[in-house]
């Protein structure tokens, strides 16, 4: 595998000194115990990890109340912390701190979260097992169970590595919880708060379906905002999470 180096993030060069050349090479708890961090699984109460450190030593607790791809983000989360926060002491991380969706603000568990998402779905395996196929969330789904990444996180990586203008939104039943737009979507489109009535993701939210909807075109000014929406054409597709919550892919299509 011929890799430029120096294109590499900080997480990337981490995991090709320890190895990884495949998905399958990317133990987590192999490298926090090789840095010294042992992990351990059990009940937190009022956060999704933590960190306890001492000295070269460390203790990463993961939440046992989660989904597995949940876990494993957090314990890269923990584990960022250790390897780019140490001598900051020791870290105790809410739900609303670690995710994908919260790699962007300029914060210390922001970079965790930015750091995280590279461990797990690193873009020097994760660019060529992507191309060819299609931007949405069938081949999220099938990334997330190659590299043993969660939906959410998978989608997002989807996004942010597509050429064309891609979205990731997750909404409950009355508002835009979060969402993430790539590079190549326009500036002056946003996503907007509320879920239209004719879309499967409204249909999701409100209890009406559910498994992963197929990918279908429709109107953009279902799903945005912007000039001249209404010419314009989105592709999308829906999933209810386990929290309710819809996550949905939109790409917005070349004009014609």
């Amino acid at each position: 595998m011929a890799i430029d180096h120096s294109l590499l993030s900080p997480a990337e060069k981490l995991l090709w000194q320890y190895g990884v050349r495949d998905p399958s090479h990317i133990d987590l708890e192999a490298i926090a115990n090789y840095r010294g961090a042992e992990v351990v699984y059990r009940r937190l109460c009022g956060c999704a990890a933590r960190l306890v450190a001492a000295g070269d030593k460390a203790v990463i607790s993961v939440g046992v109340g989660s989904y597995p791809g949940r876990q494993r983000f957090s314990l890269a989360h923990e584990l960022a912390h250790w390897i780019c926060d140490k001598g900051h002491g020791s870290f105790r991380c809410a739900n609303e701190d670690i995710g994908p969706q919260n790699a962007e603000a300029r914060n210390v568990e922001a970079y965790a979260n930015g750091y995280a998402s590279q461990l797990i779905l690193p873009s020097f395996l994760v660019d060529p097992w992507l191309d060819g196929k299609r931007i949405s969330l069938d081949t999220a789904k099938a990334l997330g169970s190659d590299f043993d990444a969660s939906l959410t996180a998978s989608a997002i990586k989807i996004a942010r590595r597509a050429q064309a203008q891609t979205c990731v939104v997750c909404h409950n039943q009355t508002k835009r919880t979060w969402s993430q737009k790539n590079v190549a979507f326009p500036h002056d489109f946003y996503v907007k708060q509320e879920l239209h009535h004719d879309t499967a993701a409204f249909s999701m939210a409100f209890g009406k379906g559910s498994g992963l909807s197929r990918p279908v075109k429709e109107a953009a000014d279902r799903w945005l905002q912007g000039p001249e929406a209404y010419r314009r054409t989105v592709e999308t597709q829906s999933l209810k999470l386990p929290d309710d919550t819809v996550l949905s892919m939109v790409t917005l299509l070349p004009s014609k």
